[in-house]
């Protein structure tokens, strides 16, 4: 079976195939799915370009309904999806299954906001002057998503855009077709008229890039790499598209000598190593005072040693695979350059074998390491961290900041001053207390500054920012 592609309603064979291969066991193959071109990219965004005006006129109860039923069988299935899910990217099944629940979620969340898209009545200041403030959809949205979260961000940037009445076109990353493939299946039974919603997997290079260039798209919400978000944004904007782009960060852990030990360790190790390493709000840079640093890094070390890395569907696995070949070969190099530059590697950073041939590595720490370092700069996106010795809070400050990333910032400390001076000083979209810098609801914003976001932010109330479109009416008696 050739898993197709959802066009106007119905499902298209494509013009090619893409193979969707088990990082955990390379020899097992979850499935072949369609892989779209040019011209059926252009074909998804001319149906949903027609198919605005009767979605936008739609009442808001019935957007409501078609979410929430979403919503409801993806949380009814958030085991079997779930497992799709760890099966294709590699994440493990508790993580796999959370992360399907929080799409269910958050699709039930957006219907919820369908029907409290309101406005504002105001006075003019001409007497007797009625103004009033609506929002509109913006047209034809292109989501385009990366493969670190095959279910949780499509449903943030897919639910908003039904909600607010636009018609959308997808584009999943190439690596995880699998779970893009099971909600747009999902979608097609919801009661979406045809053309609203429309799925075309394929490659960034072909179908990436005429969504990026058609005049039939009104907005582009993008997550993945810096330099595609980067390379793409000018393109839309030229055009007098919108565009929001989420782009990784270089996310500090802040570590004073008050903290708490266990709570410190806690964090690092689920920030940095957690979903191998492959999340945008990752803490890589562990930046540690120096009357705790020796008894961090020992605890530390103790701590990922007894870190299980394995199968991701394995019961007891605490870190599954690399997500792909090409992304080990990326980690592996950023090890070289880091031992390259003069840090120590003091743990890990190993090719593993397991039962099943996979792309396993074992978490890994430098320390003795300097900010300006090419590893304390780069987004690695995998399960290596460097810690940072700082000499106090201050200096710790500084070096969080000094980035060209933006996204999540975290500090683990005692002292209710230091902690919110922190709040208010880090130059972050996100900030943390105690807390992983990875893990974020879906109810409130997210989004980040400088290099890591553009645009308005993601989830909430917040989304429609980028949805919509405001309108301001005068009415004279």
């Amino acid at each position: 079976m050739i898993h197709q592609n959802f066009i106007d309603g119905a499902w298209v064979a494509g013009a090619g195939e893409l193979r969707n291969v088990n990082p955990s066991d390379t020899k097992d193959l979850i499935g072949v799915y369609a892989c779209a071109d040019r011209r059926q990219a252009e074909a998804a965004v001319a149906a949903a370009r027609a198919a605005v005006k009767g979605w936008q006129a739609v009442g808001i109860q019935e957007r409501h309904d078609v979410l929430d039923r979403i919503g409801s069988e993806i949380l009814a299935r958030r085991e079997e999806l779930g497992r799709l899910l760890s099966r294709e990217e590699g994440k493990t099944l508790p993580e796999g299954i959370g992360e399907v629940a929080r799409a269910g979620m958050i699709f039930k969340f957006f219907a919820g906001e369908a029907l409290r898209l309101g406005g504002e009545r105001l006075p003019s200041v001409r007497p007797g002057v009625e103004v009033e403030v609506s929002r509109e959809p913006v047209g034809v949205v292109a989501v385009i998503a990366p493969w670190n979260f095959p279910s949780a961000i499509p449903a943030w940037k897919i639910a908003p855009a039904l909600a607010c009445g636009n018609c959308v076109v997808f584009k999943p990353a190439a690596l995880v077709p699998g779970s893009a493939w099971a909600l747009s299946e999902i979608m097609s039974r919801s009661g979406l008229p045809a053309g609203v919603f429309n799925l075309v997997m394929g490659a960034g290079a072909e179908v990436g890039e005429t969504l990026v260039q058609s005049p039939g798209v009104d907005a582009l919400t993008f997550t993945g790499s810096d330099g595609v978000g980067r390379a793409l944004a000018p393109k839309v904007v030229a055009r007098g598209a919108r565009v929001q782009l989420e782009m990784g960060g270089k996310n500090p852990l802040v570590v004073l000598d008050d903290a708490d030990l266990d709570v410190a360790v806690h964090c690092a190790v689920q920030g940095a190593f957690y979903s191998t390493g492959q999340r945008c709000t990752a803490s890589s840079r562990l930046i540690v005072t120096e009357g705790i640093h020796d008894r961090f890094v020992a605890r530390l070390v103790e701590r990922m040693q007894a870190l299980r890395v394995d199968d991701a569907l394995k019961p007891g696995t605490d870190i599954g695979p690399v997500v792909d070949q090409k992304q080990l070969d990326q980690d592996l190099d950023y090890l070289r350059i880091g031992r390259e530059e003069g840090a120590r590697l003091v743990c890990g950073g190993d090719l593993l074998r397991r039962e099943t041939p996979g792309f396993y590595l074992s978490p890994a720490l430098f320390t003795e390491t300097r900010n300006n370092m090419r590893i304390n700069r780069e987004e690695i996106f995998g399960p290596i961290a460097a810690v940072i010795p700082v000499r106090d809070y201050e200096e710790a400050l500084v070096t969080a900041n000094d980035t060209a990333f933006g996204l999540t910032a975290g500090i683990v400390t005692t002292s209710l001053k230091l902690a919110s001076d922190f709040k208010r000083r880090a130059q972050a979209g996100l900030v943390m207390v105690n807390l992983p810098t990875a893990g974020v609801d879906y109810h409130v914003p997210f989004g980040g500054r400088k290099g890591s976001s553009f645009g308005p932010r993601e989830q909430g109330s917040y989304a429609r920012e980028f949805y919509t479109v405001v309108k301001t009416a005068y009415t004279a008696p």
